[in-house]
């Protein structure tokens, strides 16, 4: 790929120039594994003509991860919103739930499909996840649990949550979408609450094409969250629950299993990057690079820089611009936050008090792409688009002043998916 580098302000796209990427750089787009064995383990796949309902793939797979995740029980289901659904209805969850507003939409959504109302709470302006006094103070008595959210893969405040729901006589759950692979206090995200639950969409550090799980260390819950997902069966012909078809597919898992062999890989790929873009941003002003603790397992999945538009002459959403106009699609997760957005902005009860720190990481917050289709030449190419720009903001300013910026489009979370993955190379 042709990288045009940009050596001053004059070269910005947004001021004419020509863009730094021939091609769009995403964020997300998926990691591939070894693709003879995955397609060699399709093949098997057809061969059998298992396709699905819990075959010995979705076996290996589901013991693979919890093995991995040194827990109990994995249950591998189509997509990580529907494993957040079972779990919420496997728990008895009813009334309302505590959820940080600085998430993917789906885990409120999960909630509202469940006929729950989800309660926002605001965040720890340093950590991004929720703040666990705040989530106290929005208890009442029609509260059934705490949602965390372990965001960016960093964990939450773990034992405080504990601590609040054991005393409150609350459930305590956990969305680990961003977290499958990190560790808190040495101990595998998976472990935590009643039940901790997955994506493995092809957006992330490790992907099944599209799947979720949930994994619990409780043996009744586990049962019941397995029945679940199978229409409520406990054996042929008996029906025990309430159910829905929340199966993961053999495919699925046969990429899922090709993933783990390659997840040293991605994880390789991913701490370097983070690295680059580290030593990048640590010589811009008013760019902070969000760190992670060297002391745990992190997968390093997002590259989160926060924008410090007093330091930087230019705000986040300028900033997005300029990268934009160069085809690196970074992204502002998770702006405007869930209370922002409908159906919840028009109603009160989701969010009875300001969430100030929300708004403030919301605006601030830009996400850069990494993952294995990004290489260290792109991301020096990607410092120094950032570097020319803040070298002069003035200049990039008075082109926003004169020319109304393009609108930014609240484009669908999870892209791109596999549409440009390189062929196979016959040796």
């Amino acid at each position: 790929m042709t990288i045009r580098i940009k050596r001053s302000v004059d070269d910005l796209a947004i001021l004419g120039g020509t863009p730094a990427f021939e091609q769009p750089l995403h964020v997300g787009r998926p990691n591939v594994g070894d693709r003879r064995r995955l397609l060699a383990r399709i093949d098997r796949i057809l061969q059998d003509r298992w396709l699905t309902n819990q075959g010995p793939v979705v076996k290996e797979f589901e013991h693979r991860i919890a093995e991995r995740l040194d827990v109990k029980h994995c249950i591998a289901t189509c997509n990580g919103t529907l494993a957040l659904e079972i779990a919420v209805r496997a728990l008895d969850l009813s009334g309302e739930v505590i959820v940080p507003s600085m998430t993917f939409v789906a885990t409120a959504h999960a909630l509202m499909w469940q006929r729950i109302t989800p309660i926002f709470c605001d965040v720890d302006p340093a950590t991004h996840n929720i703040d666990p006094q705040h989530a106290e103070e929005l208890i009442t008595p029609r509260t059934t649990a705490i949602l965390g959210v372990h965001l960016w893969g960093r964990p939450c405040d773990v034992e405080a949550l504990t601590e609040i729901t054991r005393r409150r006589r609350l459930a305590l759950l956990f969305d680990a979408a961003h977290a499958f692979g990190c560790t808190h206090k040495g101990r595998s995200i998976g472990r935590f609450g009643a039940a901790e639950v997955f994506s493995f969409h092809a957006t992330k550090y490790f992907n099944t094409f599209e799947g979720g799980a949930v994994t619990t260390d409780d043996d009744r819950l586990a049962e019941r969250i397995r029945r679940m997902k199978n229409f409520g069966f406990a054996a042929d012909d008996k029906v025990v629950d309430i159910g829905i078809n929340g199966k993961m597919n053999e495919t699925a898992a046969a990429m899922g299993l090709t993933s783990l062999e390659s997840l040293d890989e991605f994880l390789a790929v991913n701490r370097r990057n983070y690295q680059a873009y580290r030593d990048q941003c640590d010589a811009l002003p008013g760019l902070r690079l969000l760190q992670y603790d060297q002391r745990e397992t992190n997968n390093y999945q997002y590259v989160v820089v926060e924008v410090d538009r007093a330091a930087a002459g230019l705000g986040r959403d300028e900033l997005l611009q300029v990268l934009r106009a160069e085809n690196v699609l970074a992204r502002r997760y998770f702006f405007p936050g869930c209370h922002r957005m409908e159906p919840y902005r028009s109603d009160r009860r989701h969010a009875p008090s300001p969430l100030p720190a929300t708004e403030s990481v919301a605006g601030r917050v830009l996400v850069l792409p990494t993952g294995t289709s990004v290489d260290q030449e792109q991301i020096a190419a990607i410092g120094q688009i950032l570097r020319a720009a803040l070298q002069m903001p003035r200049r990039v300013k008075k082109h926003f002043a004169l020319h109304a910026p393009t609108p930014i489009l609240p484009g669908p979370h999870e892209l791109p998916l596999l549409d440009a993955i390189p062929p196979i190379q016959h040796q």
